[in-house]
């Protein structure tokens, strides 16, 4: 009789513990949204994109060397994607900063339209319409953005759309930091 109670007693156990788990993990303060990378400290992907626009530049790996990139992954039919836009029209503007859009699995002709629309932050757009090159960086989902130091390795990834929020936390402090330390490179 006693052995069959304990028996019972270990799923409410269990499901306390996970419950502590969840707990701490909400209650710590953490950035939900950074989201740990393997990709983090490495070289950026050797995947290349061809340009969404015929005659401009598409997306390769040595577009990142010598600059701080903004590497933002979208799609003209993922809502979260418009919600950001503006953000990244304006942050387009920060001096030093370089803005680079992946097209992920969209027809070229509404990705045209959404960036027509919305205002194009990107000094160039490449297109990934099977999705196959988001997999050399990991994507869990549009939109997704890595920030990419001049010496072309990741140095941050921030799930989700960017928001004020983002911008301020950890994320942000990553784009001023390497802005910092490329204006100092630059200066001496």
């Amino acid at each position: 009789m006693r052995a069959s109670r304990l028996l019972l007693a270990v799923p409410l156990v269990l499901f306390a513990g996970l419950a502590a788990v969840f707990a701490l993990r909400i209650g710590s303060g953490a950035d939900r949204e950074a989201i740990p990378s393997a990709l983090i400290d490495r070289p950026a992907p050797a995947a290349t994109f061809a340009p969404l626009n015929s005659g401009g530049p598409g997306v390769s790996p040595a577009d990142f060397d010598g600059k701080v990139t903004l590497v933002n992954i979208f799609a003209s039919w993922c809502a979260p994607c418009r919600v950001e836009h503006p953000l990244l029209v304006e942050l387009a503007k920060t001096p030093g900063l370089t803005l680079v859009g992946i097209n992920y699995k969209d027809k070229p002709d509404a990705a045209r339209a959404f960036l027509a629309e919305l205002g194009d932050p990107y000094e160039r757009v490449g297109v990934d319409p099977e999705g196959r090159g988001a997999i050399d960086w990991g994507l869990t989902g549009v939109p997704e953005s890595f920030l990419i130091d001049a010496e072309g390795r990741v140095r941050a990834k921030h799930v989700g759309p960017l928001s004020a929020e983002a911008l301020e936390g950890s994320f942000g402090a990553a784009i001023s930091a390497l802005l910092a330390r490329q204006s100092e490179a630059a200066g001496s």
